[in-house]
């Protein structure tokens, strides 16, 4: 993956949290729609990518957070699904099977092209 693959992604991220989350409904609201979402997803099948975050807001919903800890972090949907989840806000087991998954290669974070179809 070369560095503008990756400003790529981050910003992919970025812009959709900025994009759905509105006055319609709060940071809160928002953080437990992923929470809920994250309840449903089957790491057999599920899609994952990962993206440098602030390690205290991995989402980036918290504007006035200082930009000075960032980390690696992984991000996962439900197949055909439009919401992201952090790791951190799985289910230990679901976040588990993923992380096995990984790390033996049947998941790929770098193969997610479809991301960036048009």
């Amino acid at each position: 993956m070369t560095n503008d693959e990756g400003a790529v992604r981050q910003l992919y991220l970025s812009e959709t949290t900025r994009d759905m989350i509105s006055e319609q409904i709060t940071v809160e609201q928002w953080l437990a729609i992923r929470k809920e979402a994250g309840l449903k997803i089957d790491p057999e099948t599920a899609e994952v990518f990962w993206k440098y975050a602030l390690t205290l807001d991995p989402y980036g919903v918290y504007p006035e957070l200082p930009e000075d800890c960032l980390g690696r972090d992984y991000f996962v949907r439900s197949r055909g699904s439009d919401i992201w989840v952090w790791f951190g806000d799985l289910p230990d087991a679901t976040r588990t099977a993923l992380c096995e998954r990984l790390k033996l290669g049947l998941v790929s974070p770098d193969e997610l092209d479809w991301l960036w179809e048009d």
